[in-house]
């Protein structure tokens, strides 16, 4: 059967409806139209007046198979421009994109991840002993402030002194907008349309002072004498060459650096509070983790527990591709140029037939003979435009989690685990997650001894 020249059905309500359906509840309102309309839906928003929604892995799987010059990812993410900079590999396309993407891979390949490892254990250190005893916290600041350290020492390559201090300062002040519900669309639509605004004019500063802080600290770098030797990203993209011997520009190096930052804190944050939520909430699980690692199995359950945690509540709820160029054929349907493609990461994973009880929190299924695939398990999009710090973000993941439990006593403090909030382009935990510490955490040196060379 040949592909019909047509866009696939969807809902006929009126673009302001649907956006009202997308914002207070998303997943009942998918959950619908798949029912009512089948696996590939066509949609309308105050926002975007017509894009097609995949809620199929077999689908997806054409979509992350398409030729990337005509389903152009870097197109979908234009709306972070005005944060990231033109010159991010999130926005870039075709060659230029490719060109990035290979100069950026060195500093996230897995010998590097073991060199970042006692950066993330002792800022995860310095969270726990920060952590009060008997009195309900929440976990996600803490979380925020832990992933952040680490992009400031293992990414940034900036450890300590008023650099740092500076630094960390201006990255908070200028992601902080970024974070509130429907942040980052206010804030790109007004940088777009409305220039000279206050929300404008004060992210524009924001900006000014983290860029000025990075120009002058690559400067910096260009000139320390040992910069082959530093392990940290910063320094990596300094160093590189492309295949014509060419590095990176002051500005690509800024626009990398700052990707790193946003695509790397508030999701690794959120991930990692979404999986303590889930872990105290479930004494089977909890007890099962608690077990494996204190006989120091191999990390199979631990990143089972990291990879069901990211199933059952993804950190992003969508991936996007434009389409340019001819018009591409996905499941018997013509999608013209000029719509965009929208894998639904969430409605994917909850799909009942490729994960049974999908509710259930069980890191089992990544255990089995046949674990979810890399079109069904899609956290980290895939393709060619598979998020290039994956390996990053799973192996903060088990260093935090196991740090935790071998020194911390949690507790939940709510019955339930939090409901999912839309925050920016993140679904975050409504209540922040709220525990309380049982006793004091055990001391750091007790747990790291077997760690110290005999």
């Amino acid at each position: 059967m040949g592909a019909v020249s047509s866009l696939p059905p969807g809902p006929r309500l009126p673009r302001f409806a649907q956006t009202l359906g997308f914002i207070l509840s998303p997943a009942r309102y998918l959950q619908w139209a798949r029912r009512r309309y089948g696996d590939v839906v066509t949609m309308s928003t105050l926002f975007d007046s017509r894009f097609v929604m995949v809620f199929e892995p077999e689908i997806v799987k054409q979509v992350f198979k398409g030729p990337p010059e005509q389903l152009r990812a870097g197109e979908a993410n234009a709306l972070l421009g005005p944060i990231l900079g033109e010159r991010s590999v999130l926005l870039l396309d075709g060659a230029e994109h490719l060109r990035h993407r290979r100069l950026m891979l060195p500093s996230f390949h897995g010998q590097r991840m073991k060199a970042y490892e006692s950066i993330m254990r002792d800022t995860t250190d310095r969270e726990i002993d920060a952590w009060p005893v008997g009195e309900p916290f929440e976990l996600m600041p803490s979380m925020q402030a832990l992933t952040l350290d680490v992009i400031m020492r293992a990414v940034f390559g900036v450890a300590e002194g008023q650099r740092y201090t500076d630094l960390r300062a201006a990255l908070r002040d200028m992601l902080a907008p970024i974070s509130r519900p429907v942040g980052v669309l206010v804030l790109t639509t007004s940088l777009s349309r409305f220039r000279g605004g206050d929300t404008v004019r004060q992210f524009e500063e924001r900006r000014a002072r983290v860029d000025a802080l990075i120009f002058d600290e690559i400067a910096r770098r260009r000139e320390v004498p040992d910069l082959e030797e530093r392990e940290d990203v910063f320094s990596t993209l300094i160093l590189a060459r492309d295949e014509d011997g060419e590095p990176m520009t002051d500005q690509e190096i800024r626009d990398e650096l700052v990707t790193l930052l946003v695509a790397g804190h508030e999701t690794t944050a959120t991930a990692l509070a979404w999986t303590f939520d889930l872990l105290l909430h479930d004494d089977r699980v909890l007890g099962k983790l608690r077990s494996a690692l204190e006989a120091e199995d191999d990390d199979g359950y631990l990143d089972a527990v990291a990879k069901e945690s990211l199933r059952a509540r993804p950190v992003i709820p969508g991936i996007g591709r434009k389409v340019r160029g001819e018009p591409f054929e996905l499941a018997g349907y013509t999608i013209p140029p000029g719509v965009e493609i929208n894998p639904s990461i969430a409605m994917v994973h909850a799909r009942a037939d490729r994960y049974p009880h999908p509710r259930e929190f069980r890191p089992e299924r990544f255990l089995e003979e046949s674990p979810p695939d890399t079109y069904t398990w899609i956290p980290f999009g895939g393709g060619v435009r598979r998020c290039l710090g994956a390996s990053f973000a799973m192996f903060e993941m088990g260093v935090v989690i196991r740090r935790v439990l071998e020194r911390a006593a949690l507790a939940a403090v709510e019955a339930e685990p939090d409901a999912v909030e839309r925050r920016g382009i993140t679904l975050v935990p409504e209540r922040g997650v709220p525990v309380r510490q049982s006793r004091p955490p055990r001391p750091a040196a007790e747990t790291v001894a077997e760690a110290q060379p005999a």
